[in-house]
């Protein structure tokens, strides 16, 4: 009985880029860019973000290009 009550509902979460209607992520784009990064520069998983594959795949492909073109950095010390 006590089980049951602790239990919770699991927040459902949205692909943001999906919502916002957004089919291409540009590399330029550091604002969003870094929405997807956490304080190490790593490259946070869709489980987290709640991004779909789609989306996350291009954020992932995009942040590997503006770290190649040195707009965002690999690791933050």
């Amino acid at each position: 009985m006590d089980q049951q009550k602790r239990r919770r509902k699991k927040k459902i979460k949205r692909c943001k880029l999906c919502e916002m209607g957004i089919e291409y992520v540009d590399y330029k784009d550091i604002r969003l860019l870094s929405d997807y990064l956490n304080e190490k520069a790593k490259i946070i998983p869709k489980r987290v973000t709640g991004n779909c594959a789609k989306h996350q795949r291009l954020i992932k492909v995009a942040i590997k290009r503006a770290r190649h073109m040195a707009l965002l950095p690999y690791i933050k010390m």
